[in-house]
């Protein structure tokens, strides 16, 4: 399987995960290839940085085939040179990461004069490839609403309009640009920013989203229990935008399915630290969608497939876990992290 979406921590944040760790869990969860996130400490913004990532991921595990994405920031001559860093190393260097919103890292670049001069330098450089989005909306945000005894309350600080509206932001921006290349939204939490990316692909627009196994199974319901640590950003919402989702994932209306693994110490997540280990919980999703009616096919195409097919890499079998083993693996991953945020399906 194919986990287009990791933050597998190491360097500075070694205390969270190292490479080694998060790669070797992978493969004993079955993905043996997967993008890693570029918001690490310190970032993955310049042609060092990524050489030197690149070669420690290869040190670490030979056998896993490792990607990772290249970030954004504000300044053009930063812009300019890592578009041909992505050029020169397509496709270990798989794209592009903008984040319209703060979050781990604080990488976010809030301002729309911002994000719009982004996709107008990446227009004149003739940058086509994906620029994947972290969309919450800060200027949506309502702070005021954390109460960090109530990890629920996640979801009223970091409303579902926070995402909506940065994903219409970011739609009509890159438009406004001329831009050329593909938008991918990633982490979709809500069923209308799902409307909105269907919609835009009515249109003939490059666009693709993913959900991830969090969004799909957990419900801002499943925040409430501060045992299960199950703080994440966009947050986990509504039973009623979660089982839309996993819906939607079954009538094939997403794109693939992602991780967003991103685990932390558990001091981390007792202070409100977001984020959560991913590849238990992407079994249990598995799972749960066999046990839905999901066909081999569409699995195919959510964990790998799809991948393979927009990032032109080498086209080979996904190879999906038995039904029997998937619940066994969960476990056993797991028990690799202090806190185990899926806690609550195995308590159902």
């Amino acid at each position: 399987m194919i986990d287009p979406h990791v933050h597998l921590r190491d360097w500075q944040q070694r205390e969270k995960e190292t490479l080694e760790h998060g790669m070797h869990v992978a493969l004993r969860c079955g993905i043996d290839e997967a993008f890693d996130m570029p918001n690490t400490d310190p970032p993955l913004t310049n042609r060092e940085a990524i050489l030197r990532r690149l070669e420690d991921a290869r040190r670490a595990c030979p056998e896993f085939r490792y990607h990772l994405w290249a970030g954004l920031t504000e300044d053009e001559k930063q812009i300019r040179s890592i578009v041909g860093v992505v050029n020169e190393l397509y496709p270990q260097v798989v794209g592009l990461k903008l984040f319209a919103g703060h979050s781990t890292g604080n990488m976010g670049l809030i301002d729309e004069r911002a994000q719009l001069r982004v996709y107008q330098i990446l227009a004149k450089c003739g940058y086509d490839k994906v620029v994947a989005i972290h969309c919450e909306k800060e200027s949506c945000m309502c702070p005021q609403k954390q109460d960090l005894n109530d990890f629920s309350s996640h979801s009223l600080a970091r409303p579902v309009m926070s995402e909506v509206s940065s994903v219409s932001d970011q739609l009509r921006l890159s438009e406004q640009a001329n831009f050329k290349g593909h938008l991918h939204i990633c982490h979709t939490s809500s069923i209308q920013t799902l409307a909105l990316i269907q919609k835009a692909k009515a249109r003939l627009r490059r666009v693709s989203c993913a959900v991830t196994a969090h969004h799909a199974l957990l419900s801002s319901e499943d925040a409430k229990k501060r045992f299960l640590y199950a703080k994440v950003n966009p947050p986990l919402r509504s039973e009623t935008e979660r089982s839309a989702l996993f819906a939607a994932l079954l009538e094939g209306r997403i794109d693939w399915i992602e991780t967003d693994h991103a685990p932390h110490t558990l001091k981390d997540k007792e202070q409100g630290a977001s984020g959560l280990p991913g590849f238990s919980g992407l079994l249990l999703l598995v799972k749960a969608l066999i046990e839905a009616g999901a066909s081999d096919e569409l699995l195919s195409r959510l964990l790998g497939g799809a991948v393979q097919e927009l990032f032109d890499l080498e086209r080979r079998a996904i190879g999906i876990p038995s039904y029997d083993a998937l619940e066994r693996m969960s476990e056993a991953s797991k028990s690799e992290y202090p806190y185990d945020s899926y806690a609550s399906l195995r308590l159902r």
